[in-house]
């Protein structure tokens, strides 16, 4: 009889204290995923890390558009173990109409790839990416990250390789990236609360 309540409070001080630690106005964008089960795993990443909200840019149309939907598909909800459920996802067809959308309502975009794209590129761990509104960029498993995205973004940021492979795979690369991108916003929302950066991100002198 007291299960049922109980659960609801757990779940209740997890969402509250998920407030405490989420970071406002942070995207990650997905330019032309190609596996639903990637797409599940870095919502879950997105999710754990408490990126604000997931962009995904498909012209192939593989996962539903209505969030809705989303939450009940199968393979999006058991890769995700069941983040999508908690999770703000928004489709875009094509990578014009998301930076349009992106731009705006103010957001500074920055691509990421283990290459060199892009007038500014920066190393994952030199950049500043307090900026008051960010959207972050994430190729597919295959071509990576498009010139048109490069091209349009505000820096390319790369993570330190010394491999004969210099590449992640997906829910990889996001989680790695995420991870030091949240960390930073999370300590500058901690002691800047009022305060806001416009500035690009760029590597200090």
């Amino acid at each position: 009889m007291t299960n049922a309540p109980t659960s609801k409070s757990s779940l209740r001080q997890k969402a509250n204290f998920a407030k405490t630690g989420r970071c406002k106005n942070l995207i990650a964008v997905l330019e032309e995923p190609k596996d639903t089960k990637n797409i599940g795993t870095v919502i879950r990443n997105i999710n754990a890390l408490g990126v604000e909200k997931l962009y995904i840019v498909t012209s192939a149309n593989i996962i539903p558009k209505e969030w809705e939907r989303m939450r009940e598909n199968r393979e999006l909800m058991t890769t995700s173990v069941s983040a999508v459920k908690w999770t703000f996802v928004k489709v875009f067809k094509t990578t014009e109409e998301c930076f349009a959308h992106l731009e705006k309502n103010r957001f500074v975009s920055i691509v990421t790839s283990p290459h060199i794209k892009g007038k500014t590129n920066v190393i994952l761990q030199n950049g500043d990416f307090t900026q008051s509104k960010l959207a972050v960029w994430f190729g597919n498993e295959s071509r990576g990250i498009s010139d048109a995205a490069a091209e349009r973004a505000e820096a390319c940021v790369q993570m330190e390789m010394y491999g004969i492979i210099e590449s992640f795979n997906l829910a990889t690369s996001t989680g790695i990236t995420l991870y030091e991108i949240t960390k930073q916003r999370r300590a500058y929302q901690n002691t800047h609360k009022r305060a806001r950066k416009k500035n690009p991100p760029v590597k200090p002198k």
